[in-house]
C-alpha cells in the first residue's frame, strides 16, 4: 500500500497528526517536498513536537523515515531538529532515518536572500517564512544548487561551492554591497554536513526495495493544494509541488503509483502567509475563533487568518489532490459556536459562482456567499465512534461530506494522538 497524506487547502491543516496517526500501519514514511517551513505538530505520550523538516513518523518506534529527493534541507535546522529529538529520548540513527542524496541543500545565503527579498517587496510581499525556500529552489532551478550528495565528496564540494558563490554574488548585487563568504559558507557545510553524512543515501534504492517487497510506505506533504506552484493561488504560493501526484516523484520512485490519498481539511479555514483569502474573518470574530484553535503558526508562531469553512475552494483542493478519501481535523473547535457558517458560493463582479478560480485575479474580488449550520455547543473532545456525536456535529460533517463530493473517513475532535474518530 503506497498512501499520499496532503493538505486540501493553504496548508496547516493536521497532516502531521494524521501521520503520525497512520504511521503505526506503515514500514516507511516519507516527505517528498519543501523544507524547514514546514510546521507539524504532533502530540502523543511523549509529549509534544514541532516537525520542520523529519517526518512526522520519527515518533513511532521501528518505522523507517526518509527525506525524499524533492526537498530542500537546511542542515543546520535539521541538525537542531535532531538533537531536540534525541533530548526528548527520541534518538534517530542511520537505519531509522534516511536523507536522500538528490535533495537540495539550503544555504545560510539562501535564507538572507529571502529575508531582503520579503523586505524589498514592503506591503506587496507574498508572506515567506523567511527560511530559503524560494530562492534554494530557484537556485536548483538554475542548476546553481548544492545536494545532500556532495556532503560526502568534500574533495569537490568546495570547488563546487566556490563556483556556485561567484555566481551568487554576482546575482545579489541588487541589494546592496554585499557579498556571500566562501571560508564561512565552506566552515558552516563541514560544521554541519559531518553531522549528517551518515544519514544521507540513495533513498531511491531504499524506496525501490521496499515497494518490491509490498512494504507500506506513507507520502507526507507539505502545505496544501492552493499554495502548490503551478495549481495554487500564485504567485502567493510555495515553491514546490504539494499535490499527491508528485509524491513518488519527490519521494525517489516515479515509477510507482499511489493505492489511496487521505486529503486532510480542517474544519474551519485557516492561512499562513499572503494572498487572496475569500472567507477571512476581521475582529472579534476572528480572535475567538484563532483563540479556541490556538491559531499561530507552528514554524513561525504567527498569528494565523482564520475563517469559515471554504466548500469551494476545498471542492477544488479535494480535486486536484485526487483525494480518495478525506480527514477533517479540529471540529472540536467548533463547539463555542451558536451557529457555523459555511462559504458554499463566491459572488465574484455580480454573478455567483462555486468553481475556485485558482491562480487568477478575479479571486482577489470573491466575496464569500454563507449558509448557517446550527451549533452543537458541547465538549466532543471524548468522543470515540460517530454515535458518540451531538446530532448537529454529525450534521456537520455529512453536510460537508456532501458539499466537497469526498467521503470523510477521520475527525479529530483534539489534540492527542488518540483525540479521534472513524466515520466508516
Amino acid at each position: 500500500m503506497l498512501t499520499a497524506v496532503v493538505g486540501v487547502n493553504w496548508g496547516d491543516e493536521g497532516k502531521g497528526r494524521m501521520v503520525d496517526l497512520l504511521s503505526e500501519g506503515y514500514d516507511v514514511i516519507c516527505r517528498y517536498q519543501g523544507g524547514n517551513n514546514a510546521g507539524h505538530t504532533v502530540v502523543n505520550d511523549r509529549g509534544k513536537f514541532i516537525l520542520n523538516l523529519l517526518p512526522s513518523g520519527v515518533l513511532r518506534d521501528g518505522a523507517v523515515n526518509v527525506m525524499g529527493c524533492g526537498m530542500v534541507v537546511n542542515i543546520e535546522h535539521l541538525c537542531g531538529e535532531i538533537a531536540a529529538l534525541a533530548e526528548k529520548g527520541v534518538t534517530l540513527t542511520p537505519d531509522t532515518l534516511q536523507i536522500s542524496d538528490k535533495a537540495v541543500i539550503c544555504l545560510p545565503y539562501h535564507v538572507q536572500q529571502d529575508i531582503w527579498e520579503e523586505e524589498r517587496l514592503g506591503d506587496q510581499k507574498y508572506g515567506s517564512t523567511r527560511r530559503g525556500i524560494a530562492p534554494v529552489y530557484g537556485d536548483k532551478s538554475m542548476h546553481k544548487g548544492l545536494r545532500m550528495g556532495d556532503l560526502l565528496e568534500p574533495e569537490t564540494l568546495k570547488d563546487k561551492l566556490s563556483a556556485v558563490l561567484e555566481w551568487k554574488n554576482l546575482t545579489l548585487k541588487g541589494y546592496g554591497p554585499v557579498k556571500i563568504d566562501l571560508p564561512g559558507t565552506w566552515r558552516w557545510l563541514g560544521e554541519y554536513g559531518t553531522r549528517l553524512r551518515p544519514y544521507v543515501a540513495d533513498t531511491t534504492q531504499t524506496l525501490s526495495a521496499y515497494a518490491g517487497d509490498g512494504k507500506n510506505i506513507l507520502f507526507e506533504a507539505q502545505l496544501g493544494t492552493l499554495r502548490d506552484i503551478d495549481y495554487g493561488i500564485y504567485p502567493y504560493t510555495t515553491s514546490s509541488q504539494t499535490l499527491a501526484s508528485y509524491a513518488t516523484t519527490g519521494a525517489g520512485i516515479p515509477g510507482s503509483k499511489l493505492d489511496r490519498v487521505i486529503g486532510v481539511m480542517k474544519a474551519y479555514s485557516s492561512a499562513v502567509g499572503g494572498g487572496p483569502f475569500a472567507v477571512e474573518m476581521s475582529g472579534a470574530e476572528a480572535d475567538a475563533l484563532r483563540e479556541a484553535g490556538a491559531e499561530y503558526g507552528a514554524a513561525t508562531g504567527r498569528p494565523r487568518r482564520v475563517g469559515a469553512f471554504d466548500v469551494v475552494a476545498s471542492r477544488y483542493g479535494a480535486m486536484m489532490q485526487g483525494a480518495d478519501e478525506l480527514a477533517l481535523t479540529k471540529l472540536d473547535v467548533l463547539s463555542y459556536m451558536e451557529k457555523i457558517p459555511v462559504c458554499t458560493a463566491y459572488e465574484i463582479d455580480g454573478v455567483k459562482t462555486d468553481r475556485f478560480p485558482a491562480g487568477s485575479d478575479r479571486l482577489t474580488r470573491a466575496k464569500p456567499v454563507y449558509d448557517y449550520l446550527g451549533g452543537f455547543k458541547t465538549d466532543i473532545s471524548k468522543c470515540r465512534k460517530p454515535g458518540d456525536l451531538p446530532d448537529a456535529a454529525l450534521g456537520y460533517i455529512r453536510y460537508i461530506e456532501e458539499a466537497v463530493g469526498r467521503p470523510i473517513t477521520y475527525v479529530s475532535v483534539g489534540p492527542e494522538r488518540n483525540d479521534y474518530l472513524v466515520m466508516r
